[in-house]
Parts: structure tokens; C-alpha cells; sequence
């Protein structure tokens, strides 16, 4: 591989197709809310809107193409329209899908969105695909996200791999299936990794944690290995732990009631290592990435809202006088 990416994205492409639902009702619990329909009736819809090409990954490197930088998606995809139009659609967002295989006999996978309101449940399959690592030569960054269960050897391979090329730095967002495989087996990423990046609760459950506190979460994640420990707190904005100091970001304020919230924390943790990889500090970076995860809840969808650097600076240079970093 001779062509140099500034950013490569490694996990799962799907199809998401958002059911925008109207009747049920919602109740709050201690642990969260729970959004309730009754069974045994038809239950009507407003609207469907299905948008190809997203996933953590993929939505990341559209991110990393719209900031300027050079990006391509390792990714696996049945061989049926679907995985087709998943490459034909991030290939017009500017990203080189040279690294994405088709495999006969496997379904793209399709998740299904249940919107109500501004929040979202989604229902996930990811399909078993043959997961292997191509050569990916030597990139500036590699940005794993979510990939289902059947990809641990793809990770084992990825961890070999990075030992050998010492001058390639891991960015490491966890999906559903990678927690649940645990920290124990996924070690050699942990430790690895430059920046990790997850939200409270997704902390708790990797440590095996019940603490709320987020300097303990921060430290414990660090002890992994990640050199920079990015957590996410709902609308308490984020957390950084990097090197021996700790930070919190406020959330941007919303320019507009946000539509739905799928790809805030994706959009939020590309966008921070695409500012790494354009070569600013940590601390410049986090006040940039929540702008982006603004932007994203005010669309449908992971990707629409996702910005230029030109755009972001400009939010930036407007933000409100109470929008900084702040030492803890």
C-alpha cells in the first residue's frame, strides 16, 4: 500500500432506517426512560427515512474527509444492493472505500431507528463476515469503532500490527459488541490506544465500575493505556483526562430544539481525533468537537450535520462567553 491516509476507520457499515412513531408513551425510570407501545395492534408511523453508508466508523471518516483530512474505511459488506449502495455513498462523501469487501451469501447489515421525540432506539444484528486486516500501509491514524462479535482475530491482527508500526496512532470509540467482549480480551487496543473515547455509563460497565465519579472513571480508563481519556456525560458535556491533568467541556448550545440524537457521540469523538491528526493540542481539539455533535442532533441521521473546520471555527469564534475548557 503505497498511498498515505491521514485517517483509516475500521468497524461496521450499516443501513439505518429511521420509523418516526407517534403514538406510545414514555416513563421515566431511576435507570432511564422506557418508551412503551402496546402489543397486539397496528401501530401507525409517520415517516421512514432510510440513509445508507453510517456506523461509528463510517460516520467517522466522513467526519475526517469533511475537516480536510484523507480518509479511508476498512469495512464489510454483503454482496446485495445494499452493501453496494453503502460504498457508492461514501464514496461520494470523498472517502476511499479500497479497504471495503463484499461477501457473497451475507446480508449488509440493517438497523431499524425507533424515533420518538428527539431520542431514538435502535435495533441492532450485525452480520458474521470473514473480518481481516488488510495492508493498510502507514497511516497517520487509525480509528476503530464498532465491529460485531465475529471480529475479535481482526482486532488481535490490528494490535500485531500496531506494535510493528509504532508511528501509527489508535484512536479506540468502543461499540456494543466490543464492551461486551470486555477489557481483558481486547487489552493490546487498550493499551495501545492514544485516545480512547465512550460515555459515562459505557466507563462504568467496560471497569466493572459503580462509581459516578468521573475523575475515577477517567484514571481507571487511563491505566489501560490510552494516553488521552475522552468521556461523555449527557448535558454535562465531556471529560478529558490527558497526561496528568483533568477537563471539562460544556456542551455548545443548541442553535435549535434538536431533532434526534443518533451520531452525537460519534461526531463528537471524530472530530476530536481529525483536529489531532491536523495537529492541534488535545486542549484546542475538545473545544471543537462538541460543535459537531451540535450540529449532527439538528439532522436526521449521523452524517448531514457533520461540518467543515471552516464552519466549526466560525461557531467557535461565536460561542458564548461560558463555552470554555475548564481545569478540574
Amino acid at each position: 500500500m503505497s498511498e498515505h491516509f491521514d485517517f483509516v476507520g475500521i468497524g461496521d457499515t450499516v443501513v439505518d432506517a429511521f420509523i418516526r412513531l407517534e403514538i406510545g408513551h414514555v416513563e421515566q425510570h431511576t435507570e432511564g426512560a422506557e418508551y412503551c407501545i402496546p402489543f397486539g395492534m397496528k401501530v401507525p408511523f409517520k415517516e421512514v427515512t432510510v440513509i445508507p453508508g453510517v456506523g461509528n466508523s463510517a460516520n467517522g471518516v466522513v467526519s475526517a474527509v469533511r475537516l480536510g483530512l484523507k480518509a479511508a474505511l476498512i469495512t464489510f459488506l454483503g454482496n446485495d444492493a445494499n452493501g453496494l449502495e453503502c460504498i457508492n455513498r461514501l464514496k461520494k462523501e470523498g472517502v476511499n472505500m479500497d479497504f471495503a469487501t463484499q461477501e457473497d451469501g451475507k446480508k449488509t447489515n440493517y438497523h431499524y431507528v425507533l424515533w420518538h421525540g428527539n431520542e431514538r432506539t435502535i435495533l441492532i444484528k450485525h452480520e458474521a463476515f470473514k473480518a481481516v486486516l488488510p495492508d493498510i500501509g502507514n497511516p497517520s491514524w487509525v480509528y476503530l469503532s464498532s465491529l460485531g462479535e465475529h471480529a475479535k482475530g481482526l482486532q488481535d491482527e490490528l494490535a500485531v500490527y500496531l506494535k510493528s508500526h509504532p508511528d501509527i496512532k489508535l484512536a479506540f470509540q468502543p461499540g456494543t459488541f466490543q464492551i461486551k467482549l470486555g477489557k481483558d480480551a481486547l487489552k493490546d487496543i487498550y493499551s495501545q490506544a492514544e485516545v480512547f473515547c465512550c460515555n459515562k455509563e459505557e466507563a462504568a460497565e467496560i471497569l466493572g465500575s459503580q462509581t459516578t465519579d468521573v475523575k475515577e472513571l477517567l484514571l481507571k480508563l487511563s491505566e489501560l493505556g490510552p494516553k488521552i481519556v475522552l468521556l461523555s456525560d449527557g448535558p454535562h458535556g465531556a471529560y478529558m483526562k490527558s497526561g496528568e491533568n483533568y477537563y471539562q467541556m460544556p456542551l455548545y448550545p443548541d442553535i435549535a430544539p434538536p431533532l434526534e440524537r443518533t451520531g452525537a457521540g460519534d461526531a463528537f469523538c471524530s472530530t476530536f481525533v481529525s483536529y489531532l491528526a491536523k495537529g492541534f493540542t488535545p486542549e484546542e481539539a475538545i473545544t471543537r468537537a462538541p460543535i459537531n455533535s451540535m450540529s449532527v442532533v439538528q439532522k436526521i441521521g449521523a452524517q448531514e450535520g457533520l461540518l467543515s473546520e471552516e464552519k466549526i471555527e466560525e461557531y467557535l469564534k461565536n460561542a458564548p462567553e461560558n463555552y470554555k475548557l475548564v481545569t478540574l
